[in-house]
C-alpha cells in the first residue's frame, strides 16, 4: 500500500527553527547520492552534529530532533527519507523508533541504493596509540559492513585527554593506510601502538563520549556516528 503523505507541515515544538529544519530537508536531496553506506553515514552525522552544537541543552536537542522528523517526513522526497533511514540507524537513541516508523510511511518514495546497509555492522580488532603524556590515548576501533568484506572496511578513531574527555573523532576509511602510518611513527619512536581489549575501549568510549556536553567543535560532525559505533563494541 502507498504511503499517505501528511497534507501539511507538522506542527513543530520549536516553530523558531522552521527555517533550520527548511535547509536540512533541501540539503538532504543530495545524500541518495553519496557512493556508500559510509559516506551516507557520515553526512547524517554531521548533519546531528551541528544540530547538536546549536542546541547543547537535552531537552532542546531532543524537541529539535522531534521536528526534523516530522519535517522529513512531511517533505517526502528521496533525499528526506534516504535522511530518516540514516536517523533510523545511527541517530540518537531517543529518535531511532520514530524515523523508522516516519521511513517506512514513505515507501512509495524511491529508496536510496545503500539504504538496507545503513548501521549494519561488525566491530573487529581494537588499538590504543599512545603519542606521549600530555597528548592522551588514542582509541582506535575496525569495522565493516556486513556482507561487505574489506571493501566495507572502517575505522572510529578517539583521542581522549586527560580524564578521557574527547578532543578528536575521525572516522578514517582507509584502515590500512593508517595503521601504517602508527607503525612508521612506532618506529621511529614516537608512539607505541598496541592492540586492545575491545570490551575495555568500548566501554571507555561509551563513557566519553555519552557524558560528552562542551567538545572542540572539530568533534561535532562525527559524533553520532561515533556513539553508534562504540554502542556495538562488546
Amino acid at each position: 500500500m502507498s504511503a499517505t503523505r501528511p497534507s501539511a507541515g507538522p506542527e513543530l515544538m520549536l516553530p523558531g527553527l522552521g527555517e533550520v529544519y527548511a535547509a536540512y530537508v533541501r540539503e538532504a536531496a543530495a545524500l541518495p547520492a553519496q557512493p556508500g553506506p559510509l559516506q551516507a553515514e557520515m553526512w547524517t552525522s554531521a548533519q546531528l552534529g551541528g544540530l547538536e552544537a546549536a542546541a547543547p541543552h537535552t531537552a532542546a536537542r531532543r524537541a529539535a530532533l522531534g521536528d526534523l522528523i516530522g519535517c522529513l517526513h512531511a517533505a517526502a522526497t528521496p533525499g528526506s527519507r534516504a535522511f530518516l533511514r540514516a536517523l533510523a540507524a545511527i541517530g540518537p537513541t531517543e529518535g531511532r523508533a520514530a524515523a523508522a516508523r516516519a521511513a517506512d510511511r514513505l515507501d512509495d518514495v524511491p529508496a536510496a541504493p545503500w539504504e538496507e546497509s545503513l548501521g549494519r555492522v561488525v566491530p573487529g580488532q581494537a588499538w590504543l596509540i599512545q603519542e606521549g603524556p600530555l597528548d592522551g590515548d588514542r582509541l582506535v576501533c575496525e569495522f565493516r559492513y556486513e556482507g561487505a568484506g574489506t571493501a566495507g572496511m572502517h575505522a572510529l578513531a578517539v583521542r581522549l585527554s586527560y580524564g578521557d574527555a574527547p578532543t578528536e573523532i575521525v572516522v578514517v576509511g582507509d584502515v590500512p593506510a593508517l595503521m601504517a602510518a602508527a607503525r612508521q611513527a612506532m618506529q621511529a619512536e614516537l608512539c607505541v601502538v598496541q592492540p586492545h581489549d575491545a570490551a575495555a575501549v568500548g566501554a571507555r568510549l561509551r563513557a566519553a563520549l555519552g557524558a560528552a556536553t562542551s567538545l572542540p567543535e572539530a568533534c561535532y560532525p562525527a559524533l553520532a556516528l561515533a556513539r553508534h559505533r562504540a554502542s556495538l563494541l562488546p
